[in-house]
């Protein structure tokens, strides 16, 4: 019956669309960025190698290497449970409806295609899997904080290279994208009736909450951080470029 609604309603719209300005453009950008993204992180686990770099680590790798067990490359051993997060954040789940699916590609455009039915089936269904991405994506995170503390020790010593700026971005980018999301949010400040009773979660809440507003920058550039880090220490692995060691 929810789906007959949701066909019906949005089925209303007579004309594809009477905008004029360039409306696919935004679409496309997204299509082009999150798919090369894909083709990039697809190839980079698949490589197996080109992952380590001195005291430096690919955030697309584990910190244990390549265990004797595991007869593919280590990526996926970790890669999965950040693209489980990333794949079924909030704002992900808009911006694949709308570019990918292209339901509705725009505000005021008709669908592309008709019997629209939402995440009420299989496989879009398991989106809703968000929350439990959640806590595997933490774990995840605090691996990568590990690997950003390892990166400013250099022979015993510390000291800064142009990697252990790149690293420690990366892992902020990361974890600001990770605390404005929504469901972290709700666990903050979730399952409450009353917030004066609770001034710390409601203090923390407040903090989240104003993350959250800028959850789609966050999603970007903590994207694209990861592909860069990833890129930096495979180019310095592979010898194509030098790490430039500030002290």
């Amino acid at each position: 019956m929810t789906e007959e609604r949701l066909s019906d309603q949005r089925g209303q719209v007579a004309a594809s669309t009477m905008r004029r300005e360039i409306w696919w453009l935004q679409p496309m950008l997204i299509v082009s960025a999150l798919g090369g993204f894909m083709v990039y992180t697809a190839w980079a686990a698949l490589q197996g190698t080109h992952y380590e770099y001195k005291n430096y680590f690919s955030p697309f790798y584990p910190t244990f290497a390549k265990p004797e067990w595991w007869p593919l490359s280590p990526a996926f051993l970790v890669l999965w449970a950040p693209a489980g997060f990333r794949f079924t954040c909030y704002y992900f789940r808009k911006a694949f409806h709308r570019s990918f699916l292209l339901a509705p590609p725009a505000c005021a455009v008709a669908d592309a295609r008709v019997g629209y039915t939402g995440e009420s089936r299989f496989p879009l269904i398991l989106m809703n899997v968000h929350r439990y991405f959640l806590y595997l994506a933490t774990v995840e995170l605090v691996i990568l904080w590990y690997h950003a503390a390892r990166s400013v020790v250099f022979d015993g010593q510390l000291g800064v290279g142009m990697g252990s700026l790149v690293m420690v971005a990366n892992v902020a980018f990361l974890s600001l994208y990770l605390t404005s999301c929504h469901s972290f949010r709700h666990l903050i400040g979730g399952r409450l009736d009353c917030f004066s009773h609770c001034p710390t979660r409601h203090a923390l809440w407040g903090q989240v909450s104003r993350l959250n507003e800028r959850h789609d920058l966050w999603f970007w550039l903590s994207l694209f951080s990861v592909g860069l880090t990833d890129l930096y220490i495979r180019l310095l692995s592979m010898g194509i470029i030098s790490d430039m060691r500030l002290f």
